[in-house]
């Protein structure tokens, strides 16, 4: 049995590669390129000062020591660090189009790893539920980049719930260079008002990283549809009921706390100047992403 799962497991992960590393190749390396290099400067050289040059460039020292002015040249940044940050809560277990969306999330994991591959940058993943569930360190080469894959394809979380502040803290705390991080989640880390719960976190991680939402999203999730008196059970907490779906006022109020809580999620990105998008597993990611690339 054991042997079946691991050859399963490989044919998955080769299927996702296979499919992912033509995307990124064929559509997604240029747009990727465009949309994240150049975010970052890097110390090039000193230069004697010309008419023109932005005197917050001054380097002071060099102009006290050769007694006449000097400036730093800064250069694009030529390697990124890549972090995907990966919500593995039980809530992406579920999936009524396509795929769940677990899987979708997986293949844009891909995607974004290839592309960044191909631009010689350095990639991590921070896969977290209520926790930090498991952290690889960013690197180069194929062979890190297929672990990645496996454990975004494959890993069984300790836990339900999810806590984006948890793993936005831990980024932060963890990587102190500047990097690009992917935060890949459906978002459903809010208040029973609808309000985000990791808004301090991401004040502080946007200060120091690169920080951009991909949000996968089911259709589903946004009514209730009319079936009845039907037993639900939160996939996370594990708190069931039963309601009553016949009921306008049950299905209105659900509509309601939907609609505000992505009003809330918008706000606070907007706010912080988070880029990011929403990705229905009913949709092409391909279009999507290709989309947010070219807005940044």
């Amino acid at each position: 049995m054991e042997s079946r799962n691991a050859t399963d497991l490989l044919s998955k992960v080769r299927k996702i590669e296979i499919r992912t590393r033509a995307l990124s190749h064929q559509i997604f390396a240029g747009e990727y390129h465009s949309a994240f290099k150049g975010r970052g400067m890097a110390f090039s050289e000193v230069r004697e000062y010309q008419y023109g040059d932005d005197v917050r460039n001054m380097d002071w020292n060099v102009t006290a020591r050769l007694r006449s002015p000097y400036v730093k040249v800064f250069e694009e940044e030529r390697e990124m660090t890549v972090v995907l940050m990966i919500d593995v809560s039980r809530s992406g277990l579920f999936g009524t189009q396509g795929m769940v969306k677990r899987e979708m999330i997986a293949e844009i994991a891909a995607v974004l790893s290839f592309s960044a591959t191909i631009n010689n940058d350095k990639v991590g993943a921070l896969l977290f539920s209520d926790k930090v569930e498991l952290f690889i360190p960013p690197k180069k080469g194929r062979n890190h980049l297929l672990h990645i894959l496996r454990e975004i394809v494959a890993f069984e979380p300790t836990s339900d719930g999810t806590d984006i502040g948890q793993a936005l803290r831990f980024l932060t705390n963890s990587i102190k260079k500047k990097c690009t991080a992917f935060l890949l989640s459906d978002m459903l880390d809010v208040d029973q008002d609808g309000s985000p719960r990791y808004e301090d976190a991401l004040k502080v991680a946007v200060n120091r990283h690169d920080i951009s939402v991909i949000q996968v999203t089911d259709p589903r999730e946004k009514s209730i549809p009319d079936v009845g008196v039907v037993h639900v059970k939160d996939s996370e907490t594990g708190r069931s009921s039963w309601i009553n779906t016949s009921d306008r006022k049950v299905r209105n109020a659900y509509e309601t706390w939907f609609r505000s809580a992505n009003e809330s999620r918008k706000k606070l990105f907007n706010r912080y100047k988070v880029d990011n998008v929403t990705i229905g597993t009913d949709q092409d990611y391909v279009k999507s992403l290709l989309a947010f690339f070219q807005t940044r």
